[in-house]
């Protein structure tokens, strides 16, 4: 008797090999010089708005990278069929799912490559010109994650339609040339962000409260940070700045230990929560263009404490405080929007925390590297646990009993740049 799960296991398994197949060819293509000649042609079809260049050089495109790219997913597709027919002869039909799927990208290819009306908007949709409706995808490519590819860096984003072999590699976020702020700068945590995401090859920027110019060692040498002071409550000054940020990470806070006095409340709320509220909602009015949409993304430190005890009434309240309200408005942001769920690392903050700050920022710019949405460094294993069902149940609540506000998050930014231009002007 057949045994339908393992017939419908190798299909899938089948799918997933030419997917693989598919991104590897990708990246070959960018490394290995015979295909890296044909897959150029690939990056000299669109403009920045995603038309084309000439109809010539999209037909040749295809048939220098898309069909040969089609055509080994067939051929190592019908290697596993082989494979499959001889390993499990009862099920090995399972496998031609694979050949199937691979036998639509392949056909699709062949007829833009000849240019048959209408057959570009149909199977080509990554490449389509037109708005960007959403920011990039997190799991599968859609237009702004693939735009990257093209006009962010060449050597990162490979994928072709899931995202998981960036999200492997690290070149699912490229921060190389990227322009990053950190508030909270002057920090332990604030100068080890900076550390790594220079590292990383972005531009860093230094926010801090504090007068003293920002300098980082790297590498044994001294490397001065444009460092711009602000204060909490002042975060409109901040706006002319922000037109210029590509990636916002807001790190700066509050520890009132063990205080629980009016001042200490309205101290801990103001700076831990709507600070960083108000700075994420001045940020999301700078993201106005498609390359904005694709490139801007905001990471907000809400910390452990968002789900775990910290031993600090009023640190905890105002972090799951601003860990809600993320939560509810990256339902509608126009751009990415990364937490930061860090464990107890050493600092003037927590004196007696556990993990090292260094590390804790190494492993926030790598996860950032393979997308991760939700970055979690601890070493409590009960956090990876219990926040992600945490923020699953809350989102829910929130999509379920509140209204979409993408329309008033746009209008708000159109009316944001005649003011930012008015200024400028």
């Amino acid at each position: 008797m057949v045994n339908y799960w393992i017939v419908g296991a190798l299909a899938i398994a089948s799918v997933c090999w030419a997917e693989i197949i598919r991104d590897f060819y990708h990246v070959v293509s960018h490394y290995w010089a015979p295909l890296q000649k044909l897959h150029t042609w690939h990056h000299r079809v669109f403009r920045p708005n995603l038309t084309a260049v000439s109809e010539t050089i999209y037909k040749q495109a295809h048939w220098r990278h898309d069909v040969p790219e089609g055509a080994a997913m067939m051929v190592l597709g019908l290697l596993l069929w082989v494979v499959a027919y001889f390993g499990l002869p009862e099920y090995h039909w399972g496998a031609a799912a694979g050949c199937i799927y691979t036998l639509g990208f392949l056909l699709s290819a062949i007829a833009r490559a000849c240019g048959i009306k209408g057959a570009d908007e149909l199977t080509d949709i990554t490449h389509q010109p037109g708005d960007f409706l959403t920011p990039p995808g997190k799991w599968l490519v859609n237009k702004p994650y693939h735009w990257r590819h093209h006009f962010d860096n060449q050597n990162a984003y490979y994928c072709g339609t899931f995202t998981l072999i960036d999200k492997l590699m690290g070149t699912a976020l490229s921060l190389k040339g990227k322009t990053v702020a950190v508030t909270g700068a002057s920090g332990t945590l604030g100068r080890s962000l900076l550390k790594h995401l220079h590292k990383a090859g972005a531009k860093v920027i230094a926010l801090t409260s504090g007068n003293e110019e920002i300098t980082l060692d790297v590498d044994g040498e001294n490397l001065p940070v444009k460092t711009v002071t602000w204060q909490a409550g002042q975060e409109a000054d901040l706006a002319l700045l922000l037109e210029k940020i590509d990636i916002l990470v807001i790190n700066h806070g509050i520890n009132v230990q063990g205080e629980r006095t009016g001042e200490a409340i309205a101290n801990s709320y103001e700076i831990n929560t709507f600070s960083a509220w108000r700075l994420m909602e001045l940020f999301f009015l700078t993201v106005r263009t498609n390359e904005n949409i694709a490139c801007k993304e905001v990471w907000i430190n809400t910390s452990e404490a968002e789900v775990i005890p910290a031993v600090s009434p009023l640190y905890e309240l105002s972090k799951r405080a601003l860990g809600d309200l993320v939560t509810l408005r990256r339902l509608d942001a126009p751009c990415i929007v990364r937490k930061l769920i860090l464990g107890p690392f050493k600092s003037n903050l927590n004196p007696i925390g556990i993990l090292s700050p260094d590390w804790v920022a190494q492993q926030v710019v790598k996860q950032a590297k393979a997308d991760a949405r939700n970055i979690i460094v601890t070493i409590n294993p009960l956090t990876f646990i219990v926040f992600p069902v945490k923020e699953f149940f809350v989102s829910l609540y929130f999509q379920l009993f509140s209204r979409k506000a993408i329309s008033e998050i746009k209008a708000a930014a159109v009316s944001e740049k005649s003011s930012v231009e008015s200024k400028i002007n």
